[in-house]
């Protein structure tokens, strides 16, 4: 809805640039942090996101299936659960899912109770100092995550848990272009791959997936994005 409305206000004649510049810094001012929005996002029974249903849900599951049964992959840990949708589909053998919200988290709890496949635990970046690496698996996914972290901090860390928490496997579904302009407050896009290359030497880049929907502004019936799918490999034992 904000991306649509976006477009009608840069199409206004001479006054577009400067309401989009408007509507921009409202949005921002209004912004707090990440945590506090996701949890009050949550909170007022708002969901994960329409990347997390319909569609592109089906296309992600797809994906991930795919590669959990090609690989034989045991185990799994998602940097960022949400509210348990997109999970519903997918097809681990074991699970743990992190998410910064603990509104997401009671949503999961509750969704998969008795399923003693799966896990959950609030992620708090400050408090997540995991040298023992009690959190690993084979494969950690972060899914519609890294371009809703529009803090450097935070970004930098969740991305240092994210690589560290994998012995085997990482895949990314994301933007990965850091030019793409934004409304929303919540929304930073980012090159992520630039960090990768240079914080994690021991994992290569083996597969990008194009996504079959792409960004589309002027499709308002069907869910577009701008995200695509990165896979990584270990180059070394963990």
């Amino acid at each position: 809805m904000k991306r649509r409305i976006l477009r009608l206000i840069r199409n206004v004649p001479l006054l577009g640039p400067i309401l989009e510049y408007a509507v921009r810094k409202v949005n921002r001012l209004r912004f707090d942090n990440s945590s506090s929005y996701w949890e009050e996002r949550y909170k007022k029974g708002r969901s994960s996101g329409e990347g997390s249903y319909g569609r592109l849900a089906a296309y992600k599951a797809d994906v991930i299936n795919s590669f959990i049964k090609k690989e034989r992959v045991s185990s799994v840990i998602e940097f960022g659960c949400g509210d348990g949708n997109q999970l519903s589909l997918f097809q681990c053998p074991s699970y743990i899912g992190l998410d910064i919200s603990a509104n997401a988290i009671s949503l999961c709890r509750r969704r998969f109770e008795g399923d003693i496949t799966k896990s959950f635990f609030l992620y708090s970046p400050d408090c997540f100092i995991d040298n023992g690496h009690i959190f690993i698996a084979q494969l950690t996914l972060s899914l519609d995550v890294i371009y809703h972290i529009v803090e450097d901090e935070l970004f930098a860390k969740y991305m240092h848990d994210l690589f560290n928490a994998s012995s085997k496997h990482v895949i990314i579904y994301s933007s990965n272009d850091e030019t793409i302009k934004e409304v929303s407050a919540h929304v930073r896009h980012r090159k992520f791959t630039n960090w990768v290359e240079k914080h994690c030497a021991d994992w290569n880049l083996v597969a990008k997936l194009t996504n079959p929907f792409p960004y589309n502004e002027r499709d308002p019936k069907e869910a577009t994005s701008f995200a695509d799918f990165y896979v990584y490999n270990r180059t070394s034992n963990a």
